[in-house]
């Protein structure tokens, strides 16, 4: 079966995923998810479809209109990539044009090219962000505009657990994901990912114990 997805971020419908429904004749089913990219491809609603596909061994082509679609990092779009290679099912990304295996069945060699350079911009970008994040940090101390937490407050494991983006180091840690892996996907250090661990196990021992 061939399956062209696309997925936009908003849900109250302000982005529109018109543009990437072009020339959509001969796909057996039009997948659209709107939901953020930072949720795992197979774990949206139309994203667990496709999976639902693949483990049928029904799915043989897999297209959308830009690699991103697959993932928030580039990591997460690889790891569909590879996954689906070696499954020999067809990957094709439209803008730009890439896709893991030509017309005869064989890695496409082209393709294959494309991709280490989008890794490397992409790890690069990355790296650029969180760069320019600690510049400003270290700005904001120079002059004293960076606060960080007031003298005497004090911040309890559970609330520190609490916070949206640990949550996300959680849960990726407890789906088995490296330490490595989370800070691609999740802009954060590898000492807050052990912190996180680190109290969320203090957390569950504590209730364990009441």
């Amino acid at each position: 079966m061939k399956v062209f997805y696309s997925r936009v971020s908003s849900t109250d419908g302000s982005q529109n995923p018109e543009r990437q429904l072009q020339n959509l004749e001969g796909f057996d089913y039009v997948f659209i998810d709107q939901c953020s990219g930072t949720i795992p491809l197979y774990e949206r609603p139309k994203g667990s479809q496709i999976k639902k596909l693949i483990d049928q061994g029904n799915l043989t082509h897999l297209e959308c209109h830009d690699f991103t679609r697959l993932g928030r990092s580039t990591l997460d779009c690889l790891s569909v990539y590879k996954d689906l290679t070696e499954r020999s099912i067809k990957v094709v990304s439209r803008n730009p044009y890439i896709r893991n295996l030509d017309d005869n069945g064989r890695p496409d060699s082209f393709s294959e090219c494309l991709l280490s350079l989008v890794v490397v911009l992409g790890t690069y970008e990355r790296n650029l962000i969180l760069e320019r994040q600690r510049e400003g940090i270290n700005l904001r101390k120079e002059k004293k505009l960076y606060p960080g937490r007031q003298i005497g407050t004090i911040e309890t494991p559970e609330k520190f657990i609490s916070k949206p983006k640990n949550k996300k180091i959680l849960s990726y840690l407890n789906k088995g994901y490296s330490y490595n892996d989370i800070s691609s996907i999740i802009p954060c250090s590898k000492s807050t990912i052990v912190r996180v661990k680190k109290l969320s196990q203090m957390v569950k021992e504590s209730s364990n114990n009441v």
